[in-house]
């Protein structure tokens, strides 16, 4: 079955275009050029990515963001934002602090943005389709409400520490090297970005929040990148 995508813009030709393209990719595509209906739309329907405009009258593409994010039976769909107006860095910051999943700016490459959709999908099915696995070693992580239990307390993490560890986890005791978890966790395409910091960084405030002893299970392979020891 094609994943269902729901583009919400209110500019007619923004989502004549989407339409094309996406469905053209194999995706199927349900569509709305207001907020509120968005909202109604992924309560019934259930789609596998929401695309959003930020600037709309009445619920913007943030607030929409936010709601979705707030909800426990919505808060597992991702959600990338999408901008020709609001582009200034305080924009995408918001963007991204309101829980969006990637945020792009108008005029974008149809093929980029494919390629983007695609990432972000990839991030959440690592953790759906781990559902199991991720249950060890006192870690409970739970996929479809996005929360992460150690020893029976929850653990608040931010989405790229929630990706990073699913995507760890699901791969006991194998050596994930610095470009695969960039482009798993983080949808960089590492001819273009591949910091080691940025991995480094999470994992340091991963193994802070998960406490000494399980801290030592996320071991870093000099030269290569992270495990998760089992």
């Amino acid at each position: 079955m094609p994943a269902k995508m729901l583009v919400v813009d209110d500019d007619p030709s923004i989502i004549a275009l989407l339409r094309k393209s996406l469905s053209g990719a194999g995706f199927s595509v349900v569509s709305t050029d207001n907020g509120s209906e968005a909202l109604m739309l992924v309560r019934e329907s259930k789609p596998d990515l929401v695309l959003v405009d930020a600037a709309m009258p009445g619920l913007d593409g943030h607030a929409v963001c936010r709601v979705l994010k707030k909800e426990a039976a919505t808060r597992s769909i991702p959600v990338i934002i999408m901008s020709g107006s609001m582009m200034e860095e305080a924009h995408v910051l918001s963007g991204f602090a309101g829980g969006a999943d990637d945020y792009v700016l108008k005029p974008f490459s149809l093929p980029v943005l494919r390629a983007r959709i695609e990432a972000v999908l990839r991030r959440y099915s690592v953790a759906k389709q781990a559902d199991e696995k991720l249950k060890r070693g006192g870690i409970e992580l739970d996929p479809e409400a996005r929360t992460v239990k150690v020893r029976g307390r929850e653990v608040s993490l931010t989405r790229k520490e929630f990706d990073l560890l699913a995507v760890l986890i699901s791969k006991p005791n194998k050596v994930l090297n610095i470009n695969y978890l960039l482009e798993t966790v983080w949808g960089y395409d590492p001819a273009d970005y591949n910091d080691p910091g940025t991995v480094e960084v999470h994992v340091c405030h991963l193994r802070k929040k998960l406490g000494p002893k399980l801290a030592k299970r996320i071991v870093n392979v000099a030269g290569l990148g992270y495990k998760f020891e089992a």
